[in-house]
């Protein structure tokens, strides 16, 4: 059992408005419900949504990555310092010997 004086009143028979007409009854701790959007004026369920991206999301973004994949690589197999930065400072390799 609820304890009792604790719980909202609740109205099986609570009406939702938007622009002023009722346009559905639900049950609710409010009378009364004022909503801007439903599902009867919605663009995603009348229809009318209009889709702005014509390109999907995947293919944008191969577009403007499929160039790029070669100056993110790095050679293989090559480690340590580069050869021609040892050349240049000859100090440095012979102090690692």
């Amino acid at each position: 059992m609820p304890k009792p004086n604790i719980h909202p009143q609740w109205y099986p028979e609570a009406k939702v408005y938007c622009d002023g007409e009722v346009v559905m009854t639900v049950g609710s701790t409010k009378p009364e419900l004022h909503v801007d959007i439903w599902s009867g004026n919605h663009p995603f369920f009348t229809g009318t949504q209009k889709i702005l991206d014509a390109e999907g999301r995947v293919e944008r973004f191969r577009r403007k990555y499929s160039g790029s994949t070669k100056a993110q690589q790095t050679p293989k197999g090559k480690k340590g310092p580069d050869k021609a930065a040892a050349k240049a400072n000859p100090s440095k390799a012979s102090k690692k010997r």
